[in-house]
């Protein structure tokens, strides 16, 4: 089997760098994508290191024309996008009260415009290939909601609609469209929080853990994968059973 082309966004750390890692162990060759070069080289080093096929790409999910140049450059390299996974995502809380239309139109254009964005400039080629994988990274709070964080929410609810969406429109050229929705995952952006809040938080996970970036890694190599071709439209929660 040929390998495939997997486009990986917020590679640099996290969940991106350890699903770029999950896809090139199962040999595809891997783009990386994000803001940091310097991060992104030190990902694919690894990959490399590991006999597999990586490669570095700049892009800012903020920007349309970032993004489009990225996948274009990408697409015009290796011919053709088999997998893209839409990890890159920003955060700016705060209570709904006094929430800054900034803040809020930073959120959604990253987080959601962003990632469709990214999606239709893949969608041409993976029609004409009629195969393809798109992995949405969405978040528990998509679905259970949080507090201070109604920008973020709404990005990653929306983005679970958007998927749902997209893999009814695509389903007849055999691509598919899933979501994954990490809980609390052991990253930077879950580093910060106060003990009292993690302590809290674990109190609430079944499984009385936080999430590895590995965990949905795993999710994220087995969407991507031929064996999950009769998956479409799904949202996979990945969070210990702190939600049901």
């Amino acid at each position: 089997m040929t390998s495939r082309i997997a486009f990986v966004t917020g590679a640099s750390r996290g969940i991106g760098r350890a699903s770029a890692l999950a896809l090139a162990a199962a040999g595809n060759r891997v783009v990386l994508a994000a803001r940091q070069v310097d991060k992104l080289e030190q990902v694919a080093a690894e990959i490399r290191a590991a006999s597999g096929d990586a490669f570095v790409v700049a892009m800012d999910l903020s920007s349309a024309e970032s993004i489009r140049a990225a996948l274009a450059k990408a697409s015009k390299d290796f011919g053709r996008i088999d997998i893209l996974v839409n990890n890159a995502a920003i955060t700016k809380d705060g209570l709904a009260v006094r929430m800054k239309q900034q803040d809020w139109d930073d959120v959604l254009s990253t987080n959601l415009t962003g990632a469709f964005v990214a999606t239709q400039q893949v969608l041409l080629g993976m029609m004409r290939e009629r195969w393809g994988r798109i992995v949405n990274i969405t978040s528990v709070v998509a679905e259970a909601g949080n507090a201070g964080q109604a920008n973020y929410v709404a990005s990653k609810a929306g983005l679970i609609g958007l998927t749902k969406s997209l893999a009814q429109e695509m389903a007849s050229r055999n691509v598919t469209v899933n979501a994954i929705a990490p809980g609390f995952i052991d990253t930077d952006m879950t580093s910060v929080l106060p003990q009292e809040w993690k302590d809290k938080l674990l109190a609430a996970i079944p499984l009385g853990r936080l999430g590895k970036p590995e965990d949905v890694a795993a999710a994220v190599r087995f969407l991507a994968s031929e064996e999950a071709g009769y998956i479409t439209g799904h949202v996979l929660n990945v969070n210990g059973g702190m939600y049901m």
